[in-house]
C-alpha cells in the first residue's frame, strides 16, 4: 500500500536561497519586490502584499469601509474566511446557491437576489473561483454595474489563471484577493496579495496594513520613523520579509506547477472518464485544477474512508456554509434552501493533485478509485 498526501508543498534550493539572502541582512526588500513581480504579472497598478489570503480578503472589507448592519453577498460554497471577514464588521454575509457543474456561484440566483434587493446597505459581492475554474466574469461584471455594487474576487485557487486572455486579477473586478497558501495543509509559510486598479481602495489598503500609522517612512526591518501618527482604526497585516522570500520563489515555479497540475488532470480525466459511480470535473472555461473534485453517486462518506485505508488522503471543498452550526442559528438557515449546494456537498470528493505528486502516486490514486468503484452496487 502506497501513502499519497493530500498536499506536498513544492520546495528545494530556490526558498532557501531567497530565504539566505533576507537572513545575510540585504538591503533589498522582499516584499517590495514581490509585489512588484505580482503588479507587473498580471499587470495590475496595485499589489499589497499581506500576511495570509483571509488578511487580504478583511483587508478588502475594511478599504470598503464596512459597517454594523452592511450586507455582503458571498456564494454558499465556500472557505469560511470569506463571511467570516464580514462578520467581523457585524455585516451580514447573504448567501447564494451555486452552480451545479464548476461550484461558483449561481449568477441566475444572483440576478434574482439583487432584483429583489430593497436594501441601500449591500456593499459588494465576493466570489470564489472554485477549484481552479473561473465564474463567467463577463456576466459577472456586467452584473455589478448595472446594481452598482462592488466586485470582490477571491482567486486564491486562480493564481496564474486567465479569463478572455486577461489575467486572474486584472481582469475587471474592483479588488481580488490572492493566498501562495491555498491548500492551507501542509502550509511552511503563508502569504498574500490584494491587487486593484482602485487607487482610493489601494490607498485605504495600506493605510489599514500596518495599524493605520502614518510616518516619513520605515526601513526595510519595519522599524519607524522618529515621529508617527494613528488616523484610523488599522490591522497588523503586512507580510514579512522571509515570507515575502518564499513566495517569490513559490511564485517563480508558477508555470511550472500550473504544467504539472494540467498533466495530473489530464491523466486523471481520461483514466476516470467511464468509472461506474465517478463524475470528473465538468470544465466550461480554463481549468487550473488547484482542486480535483470528483463526485461520488451515492455514500461519498464511505467512498472517502475506504480511500483513506488504502493511503489516499481526500479533501472536502467545501461544506455549505449554512450547514455549518454558527451561520445556521445565526441565520436560520434550513437544510434545503441551497439544494445545489447540498446536492454536491453529498457527492463531492477532492483526490490529491499537486506539482510534487509523482505519476506512480497518480497511477495508485486511479487504481485504488476504480478498486473502490468496482465493488459497489
Amino acid at each position: 500500500m502506497q501513502n499519497v498526501p493530500f498536499f506536498i508543498p513544492d520546495v528545494d534550493d530556490t526558498e532557501l536561497n531567497e530565504i539566505k539572502s533576507v537572513l545575510t541582512n540585504s538591503e533589498e526588500s522582499k516584499i517590495e519586490e514581490l509585489e512588484d513581480r505580482f503588479s507587473k504579472y498580471l499587470p495590475i497598478s496595485n499589489a499589497i502584499a499581506t500576511s495570509s489570503g483571509t488578511s487580504a480578503l478583511h483587508l478588502a472589507m475594511c478599504s470598503l469601509d464596512l459597517k454594523r448592519g452592511d450586507k455582503v453577498i458571498c456564494p454558499v460554497n465556500a472557505f469560511p474566511a470569506i463571511p467570516e471577514v464580514v462578520r467581523h464588521f457585524d455585516a451580514e454575509p447573504i448567501f447564494v446557491d451555486i452552480d451545479i457543474d464548476d461550484f461558483n456561484i449561481n449568477l441566475d440566483a444572483l440576478e434574482s437576489l439583487l432584483s429583489r434587493n430593497k436594501s441601500k446597505k449591500l456593499k459588494a459581492i465576493i466570489v470564489s473561483h472554485i477549484a481552479g475554474q473561473p465564474t463567467d466574469l463577463e456576466r459577472l461584471y456586467k452584473i455589478g454595474k448595472a446594481y452598482n455594487i462592488k466586485i470582490v474576487e477571491d482567486a486564491s485557487q486562480m493564481l496564474g489563471g486567465t479569463y478572455n486572455d486577461k489575467n486572474i486579477g486584472s481582469a475587471g473586478g474592483d479588488m481580488t484577493v490572492f493566498s501562495f497558501s491555498p491548500h492551507l495543509s501542509n502550509s511552511i509559510s503563508n502569504g498574500g496579495m490584494l491587487t486593484t486598479n482602485n487607487q482610493d481602495l489601494a490607498e485605504r489598503s495600506r493605510l489599514l496594513r500596518n495599524h493605520a500609522i502614518v510616518t516619513n517612512g520605515y526601513d526595510r526591518h519595519g522599524n519607524l520613523d522618529y515621529v508617527y501618527d494613528v488616523v484610523d482604526i488599522g490591522c497588523k497585516y503586512d507580510i514579512s520579509e522571509l515570507n515575502a522570500a518564499f513566495s517569490i520563489a513559490q511564485f517563480s515555479k508558477l508555470d511550472k506547477t500550473i504544467a504539472r497540475r494540467a498533466e495530473i488532470a489530464e491523466y486523471y480525466n481520461k483514466e476516470l472518464a467511464d468509472v461506474n459511480h465517478i463524475t470528473t470535473p465538468v470544465r466550461k472555461r480554463e481549468h487550473l485544477y488547484y482542486l480535483y473534485i470528483i463526485k461520488i453517486d451515492k455514500n461519498r462518506d464511505d467512498f472517502a474512508r475506504k480511500l483513506k485505508e488504502k493511503g489516499v488522503a481526500v479533501g472536502l471543498h467545501y461544506i455549505p456554509l449554512h450547514l455549518l452550526s454558527y451561520y445556521k442559528n445565526k441565520y436560520e438557515l434550513k437544510v434545503n434552501d441551497y439544494p445545489n449546494a447540498l446536492k454536491n456537498y453529498q457527492q463531492i470528493l477532492s483526490i490529491p493533485i499537486y506539482a510534487k505528486l509523482s505519476d506512480t502516486q497518480a497511477e495508485y490514486v486511479v487504481k485504488t478509485i476504480k478498486e473502490i468503484a468496482k465493488n459497489r452496487v
